[in-house]
């Protein structure tokens, strides 16, 4: 195999790098981006590294099918792989950037210049602007606005009944193609918004709140989430009662949309942009009346943390937003080390199996939700740091769900043969594909849950 240097006069190769990894803006609003004899070209270069490292073999469904279509060519070389190939691969990576955050050697500022993620993304984006999104990618990705509809009061029980008999999984198999056996979630007639709208909401600067920290404000203002807002309202509700419990103020946002995370999976950026013009002002607003922003769902977080600094590098708003978002348990952690969390735990967890997200991984907080739950007296974590398999729309979608399924076999195996009083992931449709594959079937505990479980409240 010839491995090809990115460009020409590049510096020599070497095995890995010793450099922290870096990650470059996307250039997505310049039409070189979305060059299809440029992009084929990077594919091709990218996909020969690949196949000659191998060590992402085990991430994600992507790497094993690209080796195996070069290893049943003739000449063993990724330039003799059927074009079409190289679509399914893209089509297999859902963007969880594990293989650039945890195994690539090349990423960075390793003179080979390896992005396996964000090449994925430009490849979806420039099918996207070519051929645009059919009506069921339009809709799995359109979870504000099917929130809004099945959530309406008359309607939510109808759905959530249709949606977990046989003829209704059968129509959703016919019309959207998700798999009759994959975790579909339920719908809320009272979201979490209308369940928290006694905190108000943070657009002016409030009354003294709690104590500051190096770091924080103490005071909050809460991003609930699509999901969180419709599919779980209990895990804001979980959240906000954490919060006010280590006497940190906690406001709702004053309007909220999507965070983009879905449309970003699908390459569909001009969405994206859309989505977070309306976001942003709303959310510097908080942070400028002096809240830091939580939010329940790590993808999220993710979003306004990564994504949208590296789509919009020259947005001084959106770095301003960045710095100030957190993961939940990051924040407590971080009032924690100021000696500000309440550490008053009244009861004991036993042993939890606690599922680390990627989208939480590749945020480099380290785990900071396992720090938090082992201050718990009588409480044992154990942690397991790989992919559930679910990924957004991917683990629902009938020609997706087998790999899905295979990817997160390994997590399902470890819950099951731990025995442990409860598991756990930060990531709430994770919890729902764990769950799936336990026999007998159990539900996942969100961490936020079992906090104030412990706390007694």
């Amino acid at each position: 195999m010839s491995t090809l240097p990115p460009r020409p006069g590049a510096p020599a190769a070497r095995e890995g790098s010793l450099e922290a990894p870096t990650r470059h803006p996307l250039r997505w609003r310049e039409e070189s981006f979305y060059d299809r004899g440029a992009l084929d070209k990077e594919l091709e270069r990218v996909f020969d590294i690949c196949h000659g490292c191998r060590r992402c073999f085990a991430l994600c469904n992507a790497f094993p099918l690209l080796f195996d279509a070069v290893d049943a060519t003739s000449e063993g070389e990724v330039a003799a792989v059927d074009k079409r190939v190289y679509w399914q691969v893209v089509d297999h990576c859902y963007l969880c950037d594990m293989c650039f955050m945890t195994k690539c050697p090349y990423v960075p500022p390793h003179p080979w210049n390896v992005d396996f993620p964000h090449l994925m993304l430009r490849a979806k984006a420039v099918r996207t602007r070519e051929q645009g999104l059919s009506w069921r990618e339009r809709a799995l990705a359109a979870t504000d606005t099917v929130g809004a509809i099945a959530g309406i009061p008359v309607i939510a029980p109808l759905v959530n009944a249709v949606n977990h008999s046989r003829p209704g999984r059968a129509l959703l198999a016919a019309t959207l193609g998700v798999d009759p056996t994959a975790p579909i979630p339920h719908y809320h007639a009272r979201s979490a918004r209308r369940r928290l709208r006694r905190l108000g909401t943070a657009v002016v600067e409030s009354g003294p709140g709690a104590r500051a920290t190096a770091t924080t404000t103490g005071r909050v203002a809460l991003f609930t989430t699509c999901y969180g807002n419709r599919n779980e309202p209990g895990l804001d509700e979980d959240l906000a009662t954490v919060l006010e419990h280590n006497g940190i103020e906690v406001r709702l946002l004053s309007r909220e949309r999507c965070c983009g995370m879905p449309r970003l999976e699908l390459g569909d950026l001009a969405a994206v942009a859309s989505l977070k013009e309306e976001n942003l002002p709303v959310l510097l607003a908080a942070v400028r009346a002096g809240f830091d922003l939580l939010a329940p769902i790590p993808s999220c977080v993710l979003m306004f943390k990564q994504e949208l600094p590296l789509l919009f590098p020259e947005d001084a708003a959106v770095q301003e937003v960045a710095s100030r978002i957190f993961d939940p348990f990051e924040y407590l952690m971080r009032r924690h080390e100021a000696g500000l969390l309440r550490t008053d735990f009244s009861t004991p967890l036993g042993k939890v199996s606690y599922h680390v997200p990627c989208h939480l991984r590749v945020q480099n907080l380290g785990l900071k939700t396992r720090d938090l739950l082992r201050l718990i007296p009588g409480t044992t974590v154990e942690v397991i740091e790989r992919c559930s398999g679910h990924n957004g729309t991917y683990g629902v979608k009938r020609e997706f769900r087998a790999a899905s399924v295979k990817i997160g076999a390994p997590v399902v195996q470890r819950v099951q043969a731990a025995g442990a009083d409860h598991y756990s992931s930060d990531c709430p449709m994770a919890g729902e594909q764990i769950a799936s594959g336990l026999k007998p079937p159990r539900p996942a505990e969100h961490p936020l849950r079992l906090l104030r479980r412990a706390y007694g409240i």
